[in-house]
């Protein structure tokens, strides 16, 4: 039989935090490049500036999402951590108050008033500190966030969306490059849904719809300001 970190490392929910990021970076990727491409693609009557817009999408896009998840994680971890350091001196200063605190909560949960103060001391006696950021403050091995693990699958990701409309865009004819576009990111958006569905154990129909339908969104609308603006680059 197989031990409990093992049992434990098989349920989806310890993939939650590199998985958000990876789809998420790939999604973006895929969609706003190819968003990007398609309105310049419409406005433009050369493959030149659509190349040069495609490729400064996906350097400044990938660099966009490694810091913008390395910032938005951090400071998520610095929250954590200034709660734990506040539920250090919250114990120290009352752990009578604090025990009180966590018996209250397994009661609530559905344990038996007795039963629920004995669960609290037997935890305490344990790892008090553990027991407290678990039980109270919500924080697991799970939650905890890792910037630099988030930004890395977040910008890679990015550019692994971001490089198939760019394949696009360096290999389809000018005419009908929007359709290319289209029908490419599409098929991508759905592979993707499907790979994330697969990996995350959710319906694989809910997440292709999902990414189906505001790719497509995103995509009509930057088409409509390529025409909207006219203008032959």
């Amino acid at each position: 039989m197989a031990n409990l970190d093992t049992y434990l490392d098989s349920h989806y929910i310890h993939r939650s935090n590199w998985l958000r990021a990876a789809v998420l970076g790939a999604n973006d990727g895929i969609i706003s490049v190819s968003s990007l491409a398609i309105g310049v693609t419409a406005a433009s009557s050369t493959t030149e500036p659509i190349i040069l817009a495609t490729v400064a999408a996906l350097v400044a896009g990938a660099l966009s999402m490694a810091a913008g998840e390395y910032v938005s994680v951090s400071s998520q971890t610095d929250i954590e951590k200034s709660d734990i350091e506040r539920e250090k001196l919250e114990l120290a200063e009352m752990p009578e108050e604090e025990l009180k605190m966590l018996a209250q909560i397994y009661e609530k949960r559905g344990l038996k008033k007795e039963t629920a103060m004995t669960v609290a001391l037997e935890l305490t006696e344990h790892d008090v500190l553990g027991a407290h950021v678990r039980d109270e403050l919500g924080i697991n091995e799970i939650s905890q966030a890792n910037p630099i693990q988030a930004a890395l699958a977040s910008g890679s990701s990015f550019i692994a969306g971001g490089v198939l409309p760019l394949l696009v865009v360096l290999f389809a004819p000018l005419s009908g490059m929007e359709y290319w576009l289209y029908g490419f990111t599409i098929i991508s958006l759905m592979i993707l849904g499907a790979l994330a569905a697969k990996t995350g154990g959710s319906s694989v129909t809910k997440a292709i719809l999902r990414v189906t339908i505001w790719g497509t969104i995103a995509m009509g609308l930057s088409a409509f300001v390529g025409h909207l603006f006219g203008v032959n680059v």
